[in-house]
C-alpha cells in the first residue's frame, strides 16, 4: 500500500487563527448544509460521523486548538439540527445526552489525533531537511580537496537552509575567514568570543575549538535550538573529519616530498661522485702532464684537446642539471613563439658530433609550431647525445613529418636496444637501465638527466614524448608537438639546401 506522505500536504507553516475560524465554521456549516436532507431518512447518530470528518480536517490543517472549536461548533449543530427536539439546544432524551457526548469527546480526540499526527509529520520534514543539510555540507566540505575554498559554500548552504540573515565560518588559525553569506550582512566582530550571542564555537571530540560560527543577527526561536542542539553537532564531526583528512593529506604531501628529496638527494651525490668527478680527474690529470718538459708538441696538442674535451662534457653535465633544476622548481616557463622544428632540429644535429653521422630525413613544408626553440633545441641534443652514446658505430636516423594537427619527430639508433619494463623509466631523473657495454664512449654510461630533461621541456611545451625499442634492434625516442593555426607553412625546400642556422660542430658528418 502507498503510503501518504502527510507534510506534503501541509503547508509550511500554520494559517493564521482568523483563517482557521473561518474554515471552522465554513466546514461545519457545509457539513450541515449537506447531510440535512438526510435527517429524515438517516438516524442522528449516524450522521454525526460526518461533523468528526469536518472536525479532523479542520485540526489537521489549522491545528489543535481550531479543532477542538470545531468540534464544540459541530456538537452545537448536531443538537441543533438533529438531535430532538431540534431547533433549540435542549435534549429531551437521555440517550441522545449519552450520543452528545460521546460525539463531544469523538471530536476532541479526532482533534488531539491530527495534531499528533501533524506535528509528526513536521518533525519528520524538520529531520529529514537536517539530514539533506547535513549530507550537503559534508558534500561540500569533503567533497574537494581546498577546505577553505568550501567553507564559503557550505556557510551559504547553511544561511539558507535555516533562514538565516547571514554566516561565517572561521577556523582557528590565523588568516582563515569565511565571510558571511548574506549580501547586505556585514562580518561579525573578528574577536567575538564564546560569550558573543552571535558567535558559537566547534569543537572538536576532545573538547578543542576547531572552528566559530559567526552570525550576522540572532536567530529567533526555534530556529536557534535547532541550529545549536541538531546542526552544530554534525557540522562540528564533518569539519572535524575535513580538518583531520587535510593534515593527513598534508602529512602525506610532505612525505612524499621528502622521500622524493631524498631519491634527488642519493642521485645527484651519485652522479656527483662519478660524472663529475670523471671529467676533473681527467682535466687534472691533462693539466698534471702538460706540466712536464719532456712532452712533445703533439702530445701537448693531445692533452690540451683532452681537456677541451672533458671539460665540455662537464659543461654538457652541468646545464643538464641547471635544467632538471629549473623544470623541477617551475622556473622553465617555455616563450612560445613560431618557430620552425626543421631548424630547430639542425641546430641540434649541428651540436652533437657523431663519427658515423645522422641519417636525415625531414619532409619538406612542416607547419610552425608555438614553441620555445631553445627548450626544443636542448631536448633534440639529449636525445641526439642519447642515441649517439648509445648506437654505437651505425649513422643516426632523423625524420620528421606532420601527422593531421601534429608534428611527429622520430630519433632512431641501432644500439643494443631498452628492455619493455624500462621504457616508462628512462625518463626519470638520473633512472641509468643500459648496460655499459652498449655504450659509444669507452663504456661511460649517462648521467640520467638527459632523458629526464627531455621530458620536463617537451611537456612544458604543450607535446608528448615516448620511446619505443626492442632488445637488440634499437631505440626509437618519438616527440610530438601540436600543431595549432600555425600562420603560414614551414620551409618548403629540400633539407639538404637549406642553410644551418648554427656552426655544425667538429665530427658532426650527416646528409644534414
Amino acid at each position: 500500500m502507498a503510503r501518504v506522505d502527510l507534510s506534503k500536504l501541509l503547508p509550511a507553516e500554520r494559517p493564521p487563527l482568523w483563517t482557521g475560524v473561518v474554515a471552522a465554521i465554513g466546514a461545519v456549516a457545509l457539513t450541515t448544509g449537506l447531510i440535512y436532507p438526510l435527517r429524515e431518512i438517516v438516524p442522528a447518530v449516524s450522521t454525526g460521523v460526518v461533523y468528526l470528518l469536518a472536525v479532523l480536517l479542520v485540526a489537521t490543517w489549522f491545528g489543535l486548538w481550531v479543532g477542538l472549536g470545531s468540534a464544540v461548533a459541530s456538537a452545537l449543530a448536531f443538537n441543533w439540527f438533529h438531535i430532538p427536539p431540534t431547533g433549540r439546544f435542549t435534549v429531551a432524551d437521555a440517550q441522545n445526552w449519552v450520543a452528545l457526548l460521546v460525539f463531544l469527546l469523538a471530536a476532541a480526540i479526532a482533534s488531539t489525533l491530527a495534531e499528533l499526527a501533524r506535528a509528526r509529520a513536521r518533525e519528520a520534514e524538520l529531520r529529514r531537511r537536517e539530514a539533506d543539510l547535513a549530507a550537503e555540507l559534508a558534500r561540500l566540505l569533503l567533497g574537494g580537496s581546498d577546505l577553505r575554498a568550501a567553507l564559503p559554500l557550505a556557510a551559504e548552504r547553511l544561511a539558507d537552509a535555516l533562514d538565516l540573515e547571514g554566516v561565517a565560518i572561521e577556523l582557528e588559525e590565523a588568516g582563515t575567514d569565511a565571510r558571511p553569506a548574506a549580501a547586505a550582512a556585514s562580518p561579525a566582530p573578528a574577536d567575538a568570543g564564546d560569550d558573543d550571542p552571535l558567535a558559537i564555537p566547534l569543537r572538536s571530540g576532545d573538547g578543542r575549538r576547531i572552528a566559530m560560527l559567526r552570525l550576522t543577527s540572532p536567530p529567533r526561536e526555534p530556529t536557534r535550538s535547532r541550529l545549536c542542539e541538531r546542526v552544530v553537532p554534525g557540522l562540528e564531526a564533518i569539519v572535524g573529519v575535513a580538518l583531520e583528512r587535510e593534515a593527513i593529506a598534508h602529512d602525506a604531501v610532505e612525505t612524499r616530498a621528502l622521500r622524493r628529496s631524498d631519491e634527488i638527494k642519493t642521485a645527484l651525490l651519485r652522479a656527483v661522485s662519478h660524472d663529475l668527478r670523471s671529467p676533473l680527474t681527467a682535466i687534472a690529470a691533462a693539466g698534471e702532464a702538460l706540466g712536464s718538459p719532456n712532452l712533445t708538441d703533439g702530445e701537448r696538442e693531445e692533452l690540451a684537446a683532452a681537456v677541451g674535451s672533458e671539460a665540455d662534457r662537464l659543461a654538457r653535465l652541468v646545464d643538464k642539471l641547471l635544467d632538471l633544476s629549473r623544470l623541477q622548481g617551475g622556473q622553465a616557463d617555455p616563450r612560445r613563439e613560431w618557430c620552425s622544428v626543421d631548424e630547430v632540429l639542425r641546430v641540434a644535429i649541428a651540436e652533437t658530433p657523431h663519427a658515423a653521422g645522422f641519417n636525415v630525413g625531414i619532409d619538406p613544408g612542416l607547419p610552425l609550431v608555438r614553441a620555445d626553440a631553445v627548450q626544443l633545441e636542448r631536448a633534440f641534443a639529449n636525445l641526439l647525445e642519447n642515441a649517439v652514446r648509445y648506437g654505437g658505430d651505425h649513422p643516426v636516423a632523423v625524420r620528421a613529418r606532420a601527422v593531421g594537427h601534429r608534428l611527429l619527430i622520430r630519433i632512431v639508433d641501432r644500439g643494443p636496444g631498452i628492455p619493455g619494463r624500462e621504457l616508462k623509466r628512462v625518463f626519470e631523473p638520473f633512472y641509468r637501465g643500459r648496460e655499459r657495454s652498449g655504450t659509444n664512449d669507452g663504456g661511460q654510461v649517462g648521467s640520467g638527466l638527459g632523458l629526464a630533461v627531455v621530458h620536463g621541456f617537451v611537456e612544458a611545451n604543450g607535446g608528448r614524448v615516448w620511446a619505443e625499442s626492442r632488445p637488440g634492434q634499437g631505440t626509437s625516442f618519438v616527440v610530438e608537438l601540436p600543431v595549432d593555426g600555425e600562420p603560414s607553412p614551414g620551409r618548403s625546400e629540400p633539407v639538404g639546401g637549406a642553410p644551418l642556422t648554427a656552426a655544425r660542430a667538429p665530427g658532426a658528418r650527416g646528409r644534414a
